[in-house]
């Protein structure tokens, strides 16, 4: 619990640093290698395998989500492995170990409710998360805090929203392998485009609808196998 609680910052501290990047889209994309990476740590610590179309399918979402995420100037030339790209993979691999750790410690909780395991897991990661993040920054940035708690009813608001969607993601993890769980949530992806579509009229280019296309069948296909 604890070792995925501490994954879990480090892990959104990696992806927050690609934003210092002039280019970050590439290294962003790279974090969504993350349930492939998710896959590779739940079969070491929990000895958890996916069979062969499982695996497909995380492949070909992965595929669907580079098209969707990686900059039109990408396009025919050639990565180059820098700054971006570590980090991103990084963030995504941090991310992948945090959901193993934490699916693996709502196992622990015995045969008991989902619901009741998960609600058990998120409370504990986010009572020693606190303690952490406010230690690092009452020694770090002093007056954070004081202005974080000034500020309560929208960290309040952020708070709940967060701990929401966690609970959810938390639940599913104590039911079924987590590599498929992040995987099907990369749908996320699905709703982003659309929302900036139908109420930013942001056009999407061919590539995208295909890649579009390609994560929506692998997402239906991992419902299907879970």
């Amino acid at each position: 619990m604890v070792a995925g609680g501490l994954a879990q910052i480090i892990a959104t501290g990696c992806m927050i640093h690609l934003f210092s990047f002039r280019n970050f889209a590439v290294g962003t994309a790279f974090t969504k290698t993350e349930a492939l990476q998710t896959a590779l740590f739940g079969l070491i610590l929990l000895g958890e395998t996916l069979n062969i179309y499982a695996l497909a399918a995380i492949m070909a979402g992965l595929a669907g989500v580079l098209l969707i995420s990686l900059p039109p100037e990408s396009k025919g030339t050639r990565l180059k492995v820098d700054g971006r790209i570590i980090y991103g993979l990084l963030s995504g691999g941090l991310f992948g170990l945090s959901a193993v750790c934490f699916r693996g410690a709502s196992l622990t909780l015995g045969n008991g409710p989902a619901f009741v395991r998960a609600s058990i897991t998120l409370g504990c990661v986010l009572v020693f998360q606190a303690i952490a993040i406010g230690m690092w920054l009452r020694f770090r940035e002093p007056g954070e805090l004081k202005r974080m708690f000034t500020a309560w009813r929208i960290t309040g608001l952020v708070g709940l929203a967060g701990v929401s969607a966690s609970l959810c993601w938390f639940t599913a993890m104590a039911m079924v392998n987590a590599a498929l769980v992040r995987a099907i949530g990369q749908v996320e992806i699905i709703f982003t485009v659309a929302t900036s579509w139908f109420f930013f009229r942001e056009t999407i280019s061919a590539r995208e609808f295909t890649g579009l296309g390609i994560l929506t069948l692998s997402i239906v296909a991992l419902i299907l196998l879970a």
